[in-house]
């Protein structure tokens, strides 16, 4: 006989059907796939040398990120005894841990040689870096030199032995290491040294002209680690660098009592640097016994520890960029690029009256931020302007928007600014910038604990005599002066009644911590979002199976909302054809016959960093929203998100035009396989080449030659002067997805004495007795009433 506890699985079990794994894979191992992506950049030799390298150092920070809160996190829920299973790929989290860590030497391997490639090359056009091993006697007279004159006073050797304990190694933190032989009897002890992080990585070596010779700072030290520790002799050396567990929730910790949220963020940042070791990075060479020692006092096993022969933490090499000699620069960089004026917006005119006439959209890195950052400015100093208000999730350091706040609230105008502390390693600028923004009158507040606001939406009101205007800015990425000159993203400006309404009922609700308001126009996460893209793909599918040609577009940054993956599949079963362009993660395997054979995914990795999110219902896009949310569980369902739609001609033209471009791109596009992994997209014979991003700054340097500008007195324009490039205008209604109607409220359930059948009410009509309560006086009405009575009997002394 089966026991409770079995019966109540195979209950289980009835109730819930299995969930089918044929079309998902896992996250994590999806996320690998994309980085190695990152690195096949490295590779094309269609890029410019010096620009591979850039791409080597961003594969190495992007695995960095991901072995600090990914990997982090799923070490801390192996260690359960009860452990989550992955609902893409069914694995545990120690089998998801152990699959990344069986990935990773391939990785590496791939990485490491590409690096020595590149660096190779770069060295025989005048590049150098210097290696210990093979500096030249003027070289080693020189580093020498430079490290008894600026580094030996600085550093602080340290000996590791039984009076000295192994120190905590912050993370990320470079340290050299090495076994140390002593003057006694003693054992072999350890040595540590932390590579200044206050002083120059780089350091320029005289070198010959039109070259560029240097050295890393670690590299200086070790060439003259000999001197470092008295009488003790190092036995081997390396340098090592500690990946600590970096996934923490702020809203875990617990506020203290009557602590500033800020206060709690700075102890937050603090235990981060103290978390537990995920991964030991290795280069040069340590005997097994110094090896071990390391090891065991971070408590990480054999598999955690990483080696490799090039340098460790390659975000130096950004800091050489500006120093390739100039005669090299064309060969070895990018064309230079400036983001251009936007063809539709006229700087020498005012940017409110513009928008007030048309939907203006933005289209970074190739359009400058320029619009947006003088129309806020402008407010600033606006009378008409009475209040500003905006969320802020990544800023720049130098960030102007942020300066025109502080400028608008000194001028007097009511300021807003929900700034978010919890973006993961921007949050000790974000706690600056809050505190120089109350400081100046702003009225700063923070998300809802366990809600991290992601949304990126502005809005200005203006006062004309009685009436309030409102423009709304809402975007898809940061308003962050630096990304948008890196990212690609989208940016509406409108005076849409409707969505200036919505914006201002969400900035209401965000100051009173309600996360749960009714948009018409808004899909805000974490109630409304993934409903309505749920809706717009249940269009798609009804249209489908009425035998109506559908679609569905959607482009982002990563897939995982196992929900909208199954509704997606349900949609590719319907009949409706699924165009996806997601850069990073997509749980989703498109081409599974009879599951997903209707989506087709590409990904696009370039020049610049594809981060809009668009989303698209209907085989002629009537239906198109931009959003800050990709659909991944965290977005749809635990931050606070927006998708709004795009109703003017001409900008919905312009999100088609530019989604079609990234379609045909078949140089930087990859198409997803049924298995999992990445291909280059097949080119049709005869099929030029196309890729998008280069396609796209042609088009915006074209745009801007006609772009418009100050009215110049001239002779008459010739025909053969630049046109802007302007979209085909499609003639379809722009429509939108209707919210879900509110259900009627239902009266709680109460439990009453029938009443007895004599009851005069009962044999009363129920016609008859609504329309008696109908005609009731309010509570208002009956107190005017007894008011006058009052009066009145104090006039007349009559009670009637």
């Amino acid at each position: 006989m089966p026991s409770k506890i079995e019966k109540k699985q195979a209950a289980a079990k009835l109730r819930k059907p299995p969930r089918d794994f044929s079309y998902t894979q896992n996250r994590e191992l999806s996320w690998l796939r994309f980085d190695n992506r990152v690195l096949d950049e490295a590779f094309d030799e269609t890029v410019p040398l010096f620009e591979r390298l850039k791409f080597v150092s961003i594969f190495e920070s992007n695995l960095d990120e991901f072995l600090m809160v990914r990997v982090g996190g799923l070490s801390d829920l192996a260690e359960l005894k009860k452990q989550p299973v992955d609902n893409k790929s069914n694995m545990t989290a120690s089998e998801q841990v152990d699959a990344v860590m069986a990935e990773m030497p391939g990785l590496l391997t791939r990485w490491e040689s590409i690096f020595k490639s590149i660096e190779g090359k770069l060295d025989t056009l005048g590049v150098h870096r210097a290696r210990i091993d093979s500096l030249t006697p003027e070289e080693r007279t020189f580093v020498t030199r430079y490290f008894q004159a600026y580094v030996s006073p600085v550093i602080s050797p340290l000996v590791i032995d039984p009076r000295h304990p192994f120190p905590n190694l912050r993370n990320g933190a470079l340290y050299l290491a090495c076994g140390l032989d002593g003057a006694t009897d003693e054992e072999s002890l350890l040595g540590l040294i932390e590579i200044p992080a206050s002083m120059n990585r780089v350091v320029e070596i005289p070198s010959p002209t039109g070259t560029y010779s240097y050295i890393l700072l670690e590299d200086v030290i070790l060439a003259c680690l000999d001197s470092c520790f008295g009488s003790y002799k190092p036995l081997d050396r390396a340098l090592i660098r500690v990946t600590r567990n970096a996934d923490i929730d702020p809203d875990g910790e617990g506020v203290e009592e009557e602590e500033d949220y800020r206060q709690h963020m700075k102890r937050i940042l603090k235990k981060r640097l103290r978390l537990q070791p995920v991964v030991l990075a290795v280069s040069g060479s340590l005997e097994k016994a110094t090896l071990k020692t390391i090891r065991k006092a971070l408590e990480l096993s054999r598999r955690s520890v990483f080696t490799c022969d090039i340098p460790l933490n390659l975000g130096y090499v950004f800091g050489i960029e500006g120093k390739i000699p100039e005669h090299l620069r064309n060969e070895l960089l990018f064309t230079p690029f400036k983001p251009q004026p936007n063809p539709t917006i006229d700087m020498t005119r005012s940017i409110r009256e513009q928008v007030l006439q048309h939907d203006k959209l933005l289209f970074y890195p190739y359009e400058a931020m320029n619009p947006f950052l003088d129309l806020v400015h402008e407010a600033a100093y606006d009378p008409e302007c009475i209040s500003l208000r905006i969320t802020l999730y990544r800023v720049a350091k130098q960030s102007r928007l942020c300066e025109s706040l502080i400028d608008a609230a000194e001028n007097g105008k009511e300021v807003t600014v929900l700034m978010e502390l919890r973006a993961r390693f921007d949050e000790q600028n974000n706690i600056e910038w809050a505190e120089r923004l109350e400081e100046a009158g702003c009225t700063v507040i923070y998300g809802s604990e366990g809600f991290k606001c992601h949304s990126k939406i502005c809005q200005l009101t203006y006062r004309e005599g009685m009436a309030l205007t409102r423009l709304t800015l809402l975007g898809t990425g940061n308003f962050n002066e630096k990304t948008a000159k890196l990212y690609s993203d989208f940016m509406l400006m409108t005076a849409h009644p409707g969505i200036g309404e919505d914006a201002n009922l969400f900035f209401r609700n965000l100051s009173l911590g309600n996360l749960r308001g009714d948009y018409r126009f808004l899909g805000v996460a974490p109630v409304g979002l993934k409903p309505l893209i749920m809706r717009g793909l249940d269009r798609e599918i009804q249209r489908a199976l009425a035998g109506e040609p559908a679609r569905v577009f959607f482009k982002l940054n990563s897939l995982t909302d196992r929900e909208v993956i199954d509704k997606i599949a349900e949609a590719s079963c319907a009949g409706v054809r699924v165009d996806m362009i997601i850069r990073g993660i997509s749980c989703l395997k498109p081409g599974v016959p009879g599951k997903t054979e209707n989506v087709h995914v590409r990904s696009i990795v370039g020049r610049f960093l594809e981060h809009a999110r668009v989303y698209a219902f209907g085989v002629d896009s009537d239906m198109i929203y931009l959003s800050s949310a990709d659909m991944m569980t965290r977005n749809t369902e635990h931050r606070v998100e927006i998708a709004f739609p795009v109703l003017d001609p001409t900008c919905r033209a312009l999100v088609h035009e530019y989604m079609g471009m990234q379609l045909r791109d078949n140089v930087k596009a990859r198409s997803l396989t049924s298995d999992g992994t990445w291909v280059p997209v097949e080119r049709a014979e005869g099929e030029k080449p196309f890729n998008s991003q280069e396609a796209l700054l042609e088009r915006a340097y074209r745009n801007a030659e006609a772009a418009p500008g100050p009215v110049i007195e001239a002779e008459p324009a010739s025909e053969a002067e630049p046109q802007p490039v302007a979209p085909k205008v499609q003639e379809v209604q722009a429509t939108v997805i209707e919210p879900e109607p509110a259900p009627a409220p239902q009266p709680d359930p109460q439990v009453t004495k029938p009443a007895p059948e004599t009851s005069a009410r009962r044999d009363k009509p129920a016609g008859k007795t609504k329309a008696i309560e109908r005609h009731r006086p309010g509570r208002v009405r009956m107190g005017l009433g007894l008011i006058g009575l009052g009066l009145k009997t104090l006039i007349t002394g009559k009670t009637k």
